[in-house]
């Protein structure tokens, strides 16, 4: 059985002002998820899980389902807020998401195979997909044992500003063993990419593998995800900011030796538009792989 592609779209409308400005980077209007379904056809996936929120569902199906469906299954499935577990309530002043992990659970009722997650308006790069896919399809009746995508930092870097990234450590198997979050990293005057703590610049490796929220699971995460869910939300019953991450319930199934998470190296360069000044550089960054031959000028 193919691996799925669970793609996290349910901060789209917030962020972009609505799907009517959802950004056309490639040159017939192609958005960056677009080249991501592209990727992953041609990697090896054999369906797409959206999960978006209700108010832009009809948006969504006219202008983004329509394109994929006469090339791969797709399935939308959705995001609230006040989608929690039995027992419990939203707090009525809570107005924040709670992050990528809740996300995620939105797709148990539908994927029941190896699936990777990525971010809607990420790059990630036509090798990434193939490598993740073969992983994934290597996974297929295994529990327990997961992987990522790390790229290597100096591929993630924003010419615009700094950027966060989740530096990884792994070990001599090539499993992860911590997500350090670095909040300000940069490439500085001499070339070497540094991270800022406590005003202090410390300079790291531009080869140490980060995690850029692509992520390889088995149906069984579903499970662990909803127990650290509850764990979670009684954690933080008066926190109305508190997220719940993807790193923050793999980090803790590593270190209580649940479960294991390869890191999978790629050669791929990761963009995205975490700056206004960004736009123009990935526009020309996906016209010189256009020149290069790497995806056609007329995706779908």
């Amino acid at each position: 059985m193919k691996p799925t592609l669970f793609v996290l779209a349910a901060g789209m409308g917030s962020r972009y002002g609505g799907l009517k400005q959802l950004d056309g980077l490639g040159p017939n209007g192609e958005t960056i998820m677009d080249y991501s379904i592209y990727d992953a056809i041609r990697g090896g996936f054999g369906k797409v899980v959206f999960v978006i929120r209700h108010t832009f569902e009809a948006d969504f199906r006219e202008k983004i389902l329509s394109k994929y469906e006469s090339k791969i299954p797709v399935e939308l499935v959705f995001q609230e807020l006040e989608y929690l577990p039995k027992g419990f309530t939203l707090n009525p002043e809570r107005t924040k998401p709670f992050g990528t992990n809740h996300a995620l659970l939105m797709g148990k009722e539908v994927i029941n195979e190896p699936f990777a997650v990525i971010n809607a308006d990420d790059f990630y790069g036509k090798e990434s997909y193939a490598i993740l896919a073969d992983a994934l399809t290597k996974m297929d009746g295994k529990t327990n044992e997961y992987c990522m995508v790390g790229y290597r930092l100096g591929n993630t870097l924003s010419e615009s500003g700094s950027v966060a990234r989740g530096v990884c450590q792994k070990d001599a198997k090539e499993n992860l063993t911590t997500v350090v979050e670095r909040t300000k990293i940069e490439r500085k005057e001499d070339g070497l990419v540094k991270f800022e703590e406590n005003g202090e610049w410390t300079a790291v490796d531009e080869n140490s593998p980060v995690s850029m929220n692509m992520w390889g699971f088995t149906p069984d995460y579903f499970q662990h995800s909803e127990k650290a869910f509850i764990e979670f939300l009684k954690e933080n019953e008066n926190n109305i900011k508190a997220e719940f991450f993807i790193p923050l319930v793999v980090n803790n199934l590593i270190v209580d030796g649940t479960a294991t998470c390869k890191v999978l190296d790629t050669p791929s360069k990761w963009f995205g538009v975490t700056y206004a000044d960004d736009r123009q550089s990935v526009v020309d960054k996906i016209q010189d792989l256009i020149n290069k031959g790497e995806y056609p000028s007329k995706l779908f």
